[in-house]
């Protein structure tokens, strides 16, 4: 398979991400761009295809691509990354502790809660996300135990995706969001600093393998000041 274009993908995004390549500059050209990575013009198109699709970049008939504002959707809900991938993309200095950590085993009400299999043991978390040691994002999240094998606290504090896909060769496909508001909880009261706030936003992630079986789980809760929905669209 020609991984090319995600190379070029990927050094292209880290210019726009470094100021390189600033918000509203336009990018060198197809052809200048196979000069600079000596590759085809298809490659180049397909690596500006992802970086357009992403957000990154917007193409203007006759007049070239142009780099967007990344800032506004490092933390989109729009794809599927990691809290790491996103925070250090942000450039944030995010701390994650897990303060709870144990195994479960599904039954009728988590079921129904988390969609995961009846009877299945699961690992179950919370991770606190803190920036500037305040704590504005509590997660909640369930991960099953035969597909996250051997998960440790330690991993958890790091990414659990990063470990799935490089250590257990699986392959993380989509994920089915819902995104609400709920009265707080006692437990938000002890995991957040609510500042007096009675409301938290919540994003519910049901995660799928790249095969449709359905591994994750996660209720990520944040305190309203500090959440922003943003999402990048395109017509077609």
């Amino acid at each position: 398979m020609n991984k090319r274009y995600t190379e070029i993908y990927e050094d292209i995004k880290k210019q726009i991400l470094d100021g390189t390549y600033p918000p509203g500059e336009k990018l060198p050209s197809e052809n200048e761009f196979c000069r600079i990575y000596r590759t085809s013009r298809g490659t180049v198109r397909r690596a500006l295809d992802l970086l357009a699709k992403e957000g990154f970049v917007n193409s203007v008939h006759g007049k070239g691509v142009f780099v967007l504002d990344a800032n506004l959707i490092t933390f989109s809900f729009g794809g599927l990354v990691s809290f790491k991938e996103a925070s250090e993309s942000s450039g944030q200095a995010f701390v994650t502790t897990v303060p709870l950590f144990e195994v479960v085993t599904i039954d009728k009400p988590l079921q129904a809660k988390t969609k995961l299999p009846l009877g299945q043991e699961a690992y179950r978390l919370f991770r606190v996300r803190s920036l500037k040691n305040e704590r504005i994002i509590f997660d909640i999240n369930y991960f099953r135990k035969d597909i996250v094998r051997d998960l440790t606290r330690e991993i958890a504090e790091q990414s659990i995706y990063e470990y799935l896909e490089d250590k257990l060769g699986a392959k993380i496909g989509f994920a089915r969001r819902i995104i609400h508001v709920e009265p707080v909880t006692a437990l938000d009261k002890a995991h957040l600093d609510v500042k007096g706030y009675n409301l938290v936003a919540v994003v519910k992630n049901f995660v799928h393998l790249h095969d449709g079986t359905l591994f994750e789980y996660t209720e990520s809760r944040h305190r309203p000041d500090r959440f922003e929905f943003t999402d990048f669209a395109r017509r077609r």
